[in-house]
């Protein structure tokens, strides 16, 4: 039995470090993901062979590396945890025109219970209602629901898991669809007008992820999330990114948006919030995320009921406090990453041709 858990604790030793790697293809990058369920696999391990008493070098070695495992899965979990600092401070108080609630649901093309995610956009009346992979089936559904409530929409339709549609309370300006890196991977770009006037810069994504089915590599989510990263870098603008961005908020990827962008996870110091899988508890992480620039504070965050979709639909409640700025706490990007970001655009670029935006 010890050389049974000295062999599961090297293994997983090897699964903690292999996403420190810089390979792109889906085989590493998807060990980015069930970051804490690794933690638990490797505390319960060095836990079983600390009861088995080791006695021999080798049952020491495969303790050392469970506990190695389990403290760097560990550490990297601690910033998604409410023991670390808030990325984004809390708001102190209500004033409804100047506050902004938004719900991102990623719909699951072939699920057809949109009247579960129907009764609750009317049960949380969000501002904004952004919903992936909505196909032409699901438009017509949400059109016939919520078109009185929300009169701006913008539709993509698509059969190909990255439909896109985007139902407004609020005034929706300056509406523009980009197809940033791939010619069949849509985003929504426009300006949010407030009830208090303030405008509000609204960057609505769904990448391409790394998947046998999707890409063998991970070069094409990363460039369309630094590509737009770039783009808000040093834009003063009240901004808002969100979607299914098919990357976990630890991942080194999505750290160096937050880097190169200026932009805040709300997540941080305050819990996961895991939004797949909606059908199997143990296999969970956040997929579905909405990152803000730091004129905001966080009213409220949930997750909500399923909806018949492999994810769950996340609700976020923002105000817009520019007074407050200084005391969030955004990430600058140094030399080396901005490099770095630069050359993943580049390189998919170069390997699909010049996009369309």
């Amino acid at each position: 039995m010890q050389l049974l858990f000295t062999l599961l604790g090297c293994l997983v030793l090897i699964v903690t470090l292999v996403p420190y790697l810089r390979i792109r293809h889906w085989s590493v990058r998807s060990f980015d993901f069930p970051l804490l369920q690794l933690a638990c696999i490797a505390t319960a391990l060095a836990l079983l062979q600390l009861a088995c008493q080791p006695h021999a070098w080798w049952h020491w070695c495969g303790l050392g590396a469970s506990l190695i495992a389990a403290c760097v899965q560990w550490a990297r979990i601690y910033p998604w945890t409410p023991l670390a600092r808030c990325a984004v401070v809390k708001a102190r108080e209500r004033e409804a025109s100047r506050e902004l609630t938004l719900m991102v649901s990623n719909v699951l093309t072939p699920n057809r219970q949109a009247h579960k995610l129907i009764t609750q956009v009317e049960q949380h009346r969000p501002d904004l209602l952004l919903t992936l992979e909505s196909d032409r089936w699901w438009g017509d559904r949400l059109d016939e629901a919520l078109g009185e409530q929300y009169p701006e929409a913008v539709r993509i339709p698509l059969d190909n898991l990255y439909g896109m549609h985007l139902y407004s309370r609020l005034a929706l300006e300056e509406v523009e669809v980009k197809w940033l890196i791939q010619d069949d991977i849509p985003s929504i770009h426009a300006w949010v007008r407030m009830d208090s006037g303030q405008r509000v810069r609204l960057h609505a994504l769904h990448p391409r992820p790394p998947a046998p089915s999707e890409s063998d590599e991970s070069l094409w989510r990363d460039a369309e999330l630094l590509l737009v990263g770039e783009a808000i870098a040093g834009d003063k603008h009240a901004t808002l990114v969100a979607g299914d961005l098919n990357d976990v908020a630890w991942s080194r990827t999505t750290k160096l948006f937050c880097k190169v962008s200026g932009m805040l996870d709300l997540r941080r110091g305050r819990g996961q919030y895991s939004t797949f899988h909606a059908k199997y508890p143990f296999l969970r992480w956040p997929l579905d995320h909405v990152f803000v620039s730091e004129q905001f504070t966080l009213v409220a965050m949930r997750r909500l009921k399923e909806i018949g979709s492999d994810h769950f639909p996340m609700l976020v409640t923002l105000r817009h406090d520019p007074s407050r700025a200084d005391e969030n706490e955004p990430e600058d990007a140094d030399a080396e990453e901005r490099r770095d970001a630069d050359d993943t655009i580049e390189e998919a670029k170069e390997r699909h041709g010049e996009a369309p935006v």
